[in-house]
């Protein structure tokens, strides 16, 4: 292929539909790092990532600086040199690595990214309600729009989180499936007394009960837990895909694109997933709709569950002239789907801009 000619790279500032809450941060706004790459022949590819802040060690600062280094390196450069370049600094910024390398992958046409027919992925949604009138509405709601599995999140307190988990049960009565989440919350005792009282009926698995290294104490919270656990935010490599699949009652493992670097990095992943003998689980709550769509296209060929790529439908608006199809609880991918960036939508959410290149 054509060498890379110019990179453009955007900070934008999304406004949600309403607050996005977790146990670390309460989003209003997404504010995705978008990297545009053109070639020598014209050939155009783009790709993104949102760092968030409390997830890990990556900071918006950080990830912008990274991105303007390699991206002055990237210029003349064939893709996979460049991408070559960019993986080499990973560890650096995972999420910087990502924008820059999944930009050059859909610049390249890479096979992953081919819908050859028709496909539909079904997505979870969030049980946001506390009370249990606003519970039974929203769940009714969900199940009315075609979701048939939720998300609930804890770690603020055991008792009330064990009341709520048990509401929602009540009002869910068996019509889908649930996933808990406490986003590395919990301390090793309070994830043990939480997930060792969990009435498991209806529960698909308990994500993340504490912290991101703390192997020891989330092993000990699944060895107590009445359903499977799924970690998430320690799962950046192969190794670490080994390690968990090494721990007793954990039968999950949740993989983002923004933490692995590359899409085949990121299928490669899944696959190895299902090889450690657990299964895969794939999606940012936290994508805008570029980081959706990459996310879904891998998604076709390596899960069998609810996808987690939902982040496309929190803002108020989206970034593609023709917008991935959702509907009945799922996302709706036409043959031979190929989305196109809406120029006006990205001016007018964008707050910074980086140019490389001619």
């Amino acid at each position: 292929m054509a060498p890379i000619r110019r990179i453009e790279v955007r900070r934008l500032r999304m406004p949600l539909i309403k607050p996005y809450r977790l146990s670390y941060r309460t989003f209003e706004e997404f504010e995705p790092f978008v990297v545009l790459v053109e070639g020598a022949d014209g050939t155009t590819g783009f790709g993104d990532a949102h760092i968030s802040p409390g997830s890990s060690s990556e900071t918006r600062e950080g990830g912008w600086a990274f991105i303007a280094d390699h991206a002055s390196r990237m210029i003349g450069l064939a893709p996979e040199d460049a991408k070559a370049l960019v993986l080499r600094d990973f560890s650096q910024s995972k999420a910087a690595t990502t924008a820059l390398v999944s930009a050059v992958e859909v610049f390249e046409g890479l096979a992953l990214l081919e819908v050859p027919k028709a496909t539909t992925l079904p997505l979870l949604a969030p049980v946001g309600s506390l009370t249990e009138a606003e519970i039974a509405a929203e769940v009714e709601t969900l199940l009315a729009d075609g979701f048939r599995t939720f998300k609930v999140k804890v770690g603020k307190d055991v008792e009330a989180d064990l009341a709520r988990v048990a509401v929602i049960q009540r009002c869910v009565r068996g019509r889908a499936t649930l996933r808990l989440d406490a986003n590395r919350a919990f301390s090793q005792a309070q994830g043990i007394a939480f997930a060792s009282r969990l009435d498991a009926q209806g529960i698909e698995l308990f994500e993340q009960p504490c912290g991101t290294e703390d192997w020891e104490a989330n092993g000990a919270v699944a060895a107590a837990s009445t359903v499977p656990l799924m970690l998430d935010e320690p799962i950046c490599t192969l190794e670490d895909i080994a390690r968990a699949g090494d721990m007793a009652r954990v039968g999950f493992c949740k993989l983002k694109l923004k933490r692995f670097g590359s899409l085949e990095r990121l299928k490669e992943g899944l696959d190895a997933v299902r090889a450690h003998r657990m299964e895969p689980v794939l999606g940012d709550g936290l994508g805008s709709e570029i980081q959706s769509w990459l996310e879904a296209a891998v998604a076709r060929m390596t899960i069998t569950n609810a996808g987690e790529f939902n982040g496309f439908l929190k803002p108020q608006d989206r970034l593609f002239e023709n917008p991935i199809a959702f509907a009945d609880g799922a996302i709706r991918l036409p043959a031979n789907y190929r989305p196109r960036l809406d120029a006006a939508a990205l001016d007018r959410f964008t707050v910074d801009l980086m140019k490389f290149g001619t």
